[in-house]
This record gives C-alpha cells, structure tokens and sequence, in this order.
C-alpha cells in the first residue's frame, strides 16, 4: 500500500527515528502505526547491540527534587560526544531518568516500568540509543532522602558535568527559603571543591590508607630516618584530612569563613541548629 508523507512524518514524531526507516517501517507493516512503532524499537534494539561496545566519555549529569524537598534524585548518564551530550534528547532522556530514581529509587533503573511513559528504563535507553546514533551508558545514580526537618539543595554546573546534592537538617522548621539558600551554596562550593566527607571522621579508611602509602613512599625518598619519616606521614595525613573535609573547608563564595561557620552563622541567624547531613557528587 502506499504510504502517505503525513504518515511517515507522524511516525517520525513519535520515534525520532530516520524519514527513510519510519517509510520503510509503515511499509513493512502495511501501514499499521503501532506495528510501526514497533518494528522500529526491534531496529533500536539492533542498532543498540551494535554501538554497545564504543566508548562513552562525554555525557551529562542532571538533579531532581521533590516538591517537599526531603528527597532528591541524581543521574549521571555518558554518551560518546559532547555534541550529542548537549542534545535536547539527551537532556529530557535525563530527566526522565531522574524522575524515575526520584520515584524508586536506584533500584527503579533496573526491570521497572517508567514513571513517565510507557516501556521499561532498558527499553528506553534502548529507543535513545536508536535516535541519538551513540552509545548511551548509566553511570551512576542516587537518592537522597530526609526524613525530618530541613532541606535538599542542589546545583548543577552549566556544562552539566558536574552535579550536587546536600542534605541539610534542622532542629526546628525554619521560615523562608533560609535552608535552601545554605543548601544550594554548599552544593555550589562541592561542585568547585575536592571533597572525600562531610567530616573528617566520615573519610573512607581505604582513602586514607591509600594517602599514608603515598606520603611514605615520597617520605622514604627523602633518607630520613623511620620515626622522621613516620612524623612526615602523620603531619600530611592530619592536612589531607582537614583539607578534603567539606566542614573545614573555606567557602568557596567567601574564603574568609569555613563551611562550618557559614552553617553555624546562618543557624544562628534563624534560631536553629542546622548541619549539612550529606552530599552526593557526580561528574565527568
């Protein structure tokens, strides 16, 4: 049967896929719009099989928040260029991917149905692959929830390749937009810092084992003696540590005040005590 220009374009719209492959997928299926669909997510899956194995270094991370702001969601997805990386398709892809890990959790990226359409996160992923002509991976993903009093902030950076969620409790409810304004300047100065933990009792002891080999190793070159050389390793651990610790940092926006002063002065100022209960970062 022939197939009409109107026809070819309606299935385009709906897929995203080539003015030729939605001809030849109406054709195939003798003009039946859903088959169509159809026949190109079984092309998708093809096209997804081949690109599966070309290297994804480029990509984007996105944020989504609750309305309530006790629980947040991020998604880091790699792509091959940053071409495709900066494609309105790749962008809403996130969203829809943030939006699931919001309403599930990680465990919501894996088999489930999407929250926001229909199919399943694989068979998404799947459809994006066909449409974007590159290889899509899921890096990472998370959930922040917050049970009590506070808030969730988050920052992305403009390249999207860096994104930030902090958890902010308080003792008390506080009014105004006091806790979001704290919260997204300490995502702000996350995404432009190098942080191992929100305290220096919370830095993974494998980072720091991995810190003492190195010092050592540098240390032992120097001739000194053991005890020297075991009083240098302390003496730079004990900086590393305060150094990568989010608390003890200098704020980014103002040098002169550490992160924990900025969190104590604007609990102060609103009569609460706050603290920054954790951050998620994820980036290319």
């Amino acid at each position: 049967m022939a197939i009409s220009a109107s026809q070819v374009m309606e299935l385009r719209a709906a897929t995203g896929a080539g003015m030729m492959d939605c001809k030849k997928a109406l054709e195939e299926m003798g003009g039946d719009m859903d088959a169509a669909k159809d026949y190109l997510r079984k092309k998708g899956i093809a096209i997804a099989q081949k690109k599966s194995s070309r290297e994804t270094n480029e990509g984007g991370v996105a944020i989504r928040i609750a309305d309530d702001k006790k629980s947040a969601a991020i998604v880091q997805l790699a792509c091959e260029t940053d071409f495709v990386a900066r494609n309105e398709a790749f962008t809403a892809l996130l969203e829809r991917l943030t939006a699931q890990v919001l309403a599930k959790g990680e465990a919501g990226l894996a088999g489930q149905a999407l929250v926001e359409g229909k199919g399943t996160v694989e068979e998404l992923v799947t459809e994006s692959i066909a449409k974007l002509g590159e290889n899509l991976q899921l890096v990472a993903a998370a959930r922040v929830n917050l049970p009590g009093e506070g808030t969730i902030g988050g920052y992305v950076h403009s390249n999207q390749k860096i994104g930030v969620l902090v958890s902010v409790t308080s003792d008390k409810p506080v009014a105004g937009d006091v806790l979001d304004v704290l919260a997204k300047d300490v995502a702000m100065h996350v995404a432009a810092s190098q942080v191992a933990a929100v305290r220096e009792d919370e830095i993974d002891p494998a980072v720091l084992a991995k810190e003492k080999e190195i010092y050592a190793a540098q240390a032992l070159e120097s001739g000194k003696p053991q005890e020297i050389v075991d009083k240098m390793v302390q003496g730079r651990i004990a900086k590393f540590v305060k150094e990568v610790s989010l608390l003890e940092q200098p704020f980014v926006k103002d040098p002169e005040r550490t992160i924990k002063q900025l969190v104590a002065e604007t609990g102060k100022a609103a009569g609460a005590t706050l603290a920054v209960d954790r951050f998620v970062k994820l980036q290319f």
